[in-house]
């Protein structure tokens, strides 16, 4: 992980859990300097209030900031877990992972290729994934609340097990379904994708 100090904001980058969106080489082209040698993040090449914007696009949660002025990335006021087209499931909230903090802003592997699991590393792009990003809707009653802690748990040689206030959403952004549980598969082999439905048992799927 790296730290990278500006005057007014600092950058925090975790390369482990970059998924190559490229929003930030996109966006701010004179802060993250694609293709050099040496240094590529440059925060003072950009107001504080821009990188913050650029960090809170950033899907995985790799880019992160600390700004100088103390105003911070709140917490989401609506959970969201987004179901991308042949790829991760984006999740947003109040996060922790296997009981450690985890920020606002994860990608979660659901191909069962991540070298990173429970993170997704792009594997799925290598591993030619197809799994539809676009979701029946279910209906639910509504939530009580929409924002608060979200729970992610990973059962061993099994699916992620998502606890807390969530509204599935397909790819495209059409609300699926909301829920506060459920079981996300991560082996790749589910015929109820996004959905864990016991595929993992049959292939021998290894968490680790």
């Amino acid at each position: 992980m790296q730290r990278i100090e500006g005057k007014e904001v600092t950058i925090i980058f975790d390369g482990k859990k970059c998924i190559h969106a490229r929003n930030c080489v996109l966006t701010q082209p004179n802060v993250f300097k694609a293709g050099v040698k040496g240094d590529w993040i440059f925060p003072d090449n950009a107001s504080a209030e821009d990188v913050a914007i650029l960090a809170q696009i950033c899907p995985s949660g790799a880019i992160q900031y600390e700004r100088k002025d103390g105003v911070n990335e709140s917490k989401p006021q609506v959970n969201t877990a987004r179901v991308m087209e042949n790829g991760p499931v984006v999740l947003k909230g109040d996060l922790t992972i296997d009981g450690e903090p985890a920020g606002t802003r994860v990608t979660l592997c659901r191909c069962g290729k991540s070298k990173n699991k429970p993170y997704c590393d792009g594997s799925h792009t290598a591993a030619d994934f197809v799994a539809s990003g676009e979701l029946l809707v279910i209906e639910a009653e509504p939530l009580a609340n929409r924002d608060g802690p979200i729970a992610v748990n990973s059962l061993e040689d099994g699916p992620l097990i998502v606890e807390g206030n969530v509204e599935i959403l397909s790819g495209s952004g059409t609300k699926s379904t909301v829920t506060e549980k459920f079981a996300l598969c991560r082996c790749g082999a589910s015929a109820n994708k996004p959905y864990c439905d016991g595929s993992h048992m049959k292939i021998g799927f290894k968490s680790d």
